[in-house]
């Protein structure tokens, strides 16, 4: 079913982020392609469900190979969390590297950890291979802590650098105030490796090359049902089907086709603002990644430059799903207790990203059975993991790359439905409670 060159489609015609949701992504991404909807029957060696990172990532990676893709999107392409999230791009997963070690054992460990530094070099060289200075913003990140427990800090600095080659130096207090200046802070980790980027352009950027390499994207095109059909998988959408030899399911907390892929996903929100000051120099001076260690913490980074300069901020991890009214006036209480300086704090956009999270806190990738994949459950763990999943899935199709197995002990976990949700809102707060705990004797 091979010959991705016949079935190639025409540039998009339309350049727009309508359809996006509103905020400082949408706003400052206005080329980005359109793509029409699926109207007719096709055929293909591989359809991918989900326009997401992971999905895209491996529309690009199977088209290079000279795989026929066809690649069907509910919304836009990046209309999830790959289009609206913090823009973090770094190494390790939602999960610790060292719960994973100690689930797992060392040589299992390093080998995840290896992947997905694998990812952070995918998605640079990308960018660059693609001479796309717009998209990444900046490098570095500086990962803080907000109690006087500075000793685990760098505990965990030496066995990062010793048993998984990451090299992170442990700052002071004293040190930190070159970097920033908020009494919040009592040490922190300094690791260059990561970045951060403009998640939208870069989601524009993956669907452009997909299709550049022969692959067919179809957005606003939701599919209602997957299913076996003989020899090949049949992908049904309302307004046309797919019939391919594998299936990639890349949905994430918005939900899919696949059943048991759906009840293995926690929908979990972030909010993200962004917000003007004059004072942002005297507060922040890092121009990399930015966040706190706590189990609930706050991530954030500046964008724009000069006169455009503003503060991204996101945090506030919780299970509801609609959007505070007063979303604006919470995270800006956020900044100000961390940065009570920005007394001239102007919040410009704000809007919510749900995130898909396995139960396990580790993305779901590898085979159902004969033809089905998946890569989805990336919520927390940072764009690196959602190109390494699409990737690794990628490979696998193509060229039989079995490195996807890494990931088998993490497979399909029920999630608990509602009650599921209601008990990691309640483990959210408990880890919110800890948190204020340790920093109030921090301050005394």
């Amino acid at each position: 079913m091979s010959g991705a060159a016949e079935h190639s489609q025409d540039k998009p015609a339309a350049f727009s982020a309508a359809g996006h949701v509103r905020g400082h992504y949408a706003n400052t991404a206005p080329d980005l392609p359109s793509f029409p909807s699926l109207r007719e029957n096709l055929v293909a060696d591989v359809c991918i469900v989900g326009a997401g990172l992971a999905g895209l990532t491996s529309a690009l990676e199977l088209a290079r190979a000279g795989k026929d893709v066809v690649l069907l999107e509910a919304e836009r392409v990046g209309f999830g969390a790959s289009g609206r999230n913090g823009g973090f791009v770094s190494a390790s997963f939602a999960e610790s590297i060292f719960t994973i070690e100690d689930k797992l054992g060392l040589d299992h460990a390093k080998q995840l950890y290896r992947l997905s530094t694998e990812g952070v070099g995918y998605v640079r060289s990308t960018i660059r291979d693609s001479k796309r200075a717009d998209i990444i913003e900046g490098h570095g990140w500086l990962k803080m802590i907000r109690h006087g427990d500075v000793a685990a800090l760098e505990i965990r600095a030496e066995r990062l650098a010793r048993d998984y080659g990451a090299m992170q130096t442990f700052l002071s207090r004293a040190q930190l105030a070159a970097h920033v200046s908020s009494e919040r802070y009592h040490g922190g980790l300094l690791d260059m490796g990561p970045f951060h980027i403009h998640p939208l352009r870069y989601c524009g950027l993956v669907g452009e090359l997909a299709v550049d390499a022969g692959a067919r994207i179809h957005e606003g095109t939701r599919v209602v049902k997957v299913s076996r059909d003989g020899p090949l998988w049949e992908v049904r959408a309302s307004k046309g089907r797919v019939r391919c030899g594998n299936v990639i399911i890349a949905t994430s907390a918005y939900g899919g086709p696949v059943r048991s892929i759906n009840q293995s996903i926690l929908p979990v929100s972030t909010y993200v603002v962004t917000a003007r000051s004059d004072k942002l120099d005297e507060a922040i001076r890092f121009t990399g990644c930015l966040g706190d260690t706590r189990r609930a913490g706050d991530y954030y980074r500046l964008v724009g430059n000069g006169g455009e300069r503003r503060l991204l901020w996101g945090g506030r991890i919780t299970t509801r799903q609609s959007v505070p009214a007063d979303l604006g006036e919470k995270l800006r209480h956020d900044i100000m207790s961390v940065y009570p300086q920005l007394d001239d704090l102007a919040i410009e956009t704000a809007w919510a990203g749900l995130m898909g999270y396995a139960v396990h806190k580790m993305p779901l990738i590898g085979r159902l059975r004969d033809g089905l994949w998946m890569a989805t459950a990336f919520g927390g763990h940072g764009l690196n993991t959602t190109a390494m999943g699409g990737k690794l899935v990628a490979s696998a199709i193509a060229g039989g790359d079995d490195r996807w197995r890494l990931f088998e002990p993490f497979g399909l976990q029920w999630g608990g439905g509602l009650a599921g949700r209601v008990a990691t809102q309640l483990e959210y707060w408990r880890l919110q409670m800890l948190d204020r705990i340790e920093e109030r004797r921090a301050e005394r």
